[in-house]
C-alpha cells in the first residue's frame, strides 16, 4: 500500500501564485508515476498533471504553460507549482500515484481561486 497526504491548497486571488505538495509513504518503491488531478463541483475528476520515473511529464491544455510539476524520487514527493491561476482553477486537488498494478489518491486539498 502507497499512503498519500496532500498540503498548500488554500485560497488566492486570481492571477496569484499556489504550491502543493503530497508525500507519499509506504511501499514507496512500487511507484512508477505521481501526479495531480482536479475535481471542481458538479465535474468530473480530472487530471491536471503528471510525471513517470522516466522524467516524462502531461499536462492538461488548460494548465500548460501556468503550472508546473516536479517530482523527487528520493524523497517520494511530487509538487505542483501553480502560477497565474483563474477561477476555473477552484477545485478539490487530488495526488496520485501508480504502482505495482494499484491506483492510489490522497484525501485532496481545496484550491479556491477568487476573481
Amino acid at each position: 500500500q502507497v499512503q498519500l497526504v496532500e498540503s498548500g491548497g488554500g485560497l488566492v486571488q486570481a492571477g496569484g501564485s499556489l504550491r502543493l505538495s503530497c508525500a507519499a509513504s509506504g511501499r514507496t518503491y512500487s511507484i512508477s508515476r505521481m501526479g495531480w488531478y482536479r475535481q471542481a463541483p458538479g465535474k468530473q475528476r480530472e487530471l491536471v498533471a503528471t510525471t513517470s520515473n522516466a522524467g516524462f511529464t502531461n499536462y492538461a491544455d488548460s494548465v500548460k504553460g501556468r503550472y508546473t510539476i516536479s517530482r523527487d524520487i528520493p524523497k517520494n514527493t511530487v509538487d505542483l507549482q501553480m502560477n497565474s491561476l483563474k477561477s476555473e482553477d477552484t477545485a478539490v486537488y487530488y495526488c496520485h500515484a501508480v504502482g505495482g498494478g494499484s491506483i492510489y489518491w490522497g484525501q485532496g486539498t481545496q484550491v479556491t481561486v477568487s476573481s
